[in-house]
């Protein structure tokens, strides 16, 4: 069972795609939002990784894991030119 994490943004967009190619013959990676929550945590707020668990209600460790799968899902999608869909 995925346990709740503090998530205090919630974005206005939930779809981001490759121009140009039509959805239905793209691929299509899931961001949850804890995962949108932690990118933004390190890579606009600039918070330390302390701040970033404390501020999820998570451990560092647990903190790492769901960073470490953000940067892996954007990285698949711009590369490989796939959907990214933000859910809750």
């Amino acid at each position: 069972m995925k346990k709740n994490r503090r998530v205090n943004f919630q974005s206005n967009v939930d779809l981001f795609k490759p121009i140009g190619i039509p959805r239905s013959q793209l691929e299509e990676i899931v961001l949850w939002h804890d995962e949108v929550e932690a990118l933004r945590l390190k890579n606009i707020e600039k918070m330390d990784v302390v701040s970033w668990a404390k501020e999820m209600e998570v451990s560092k460790s647990t903190f790492a894991r769901i960073y470490n799968q953000a940067v892996e899902k954007l990285s698949d999608a711009i590369i490989n030119g796939k959907v990214i869909r933000i859910e809750k």
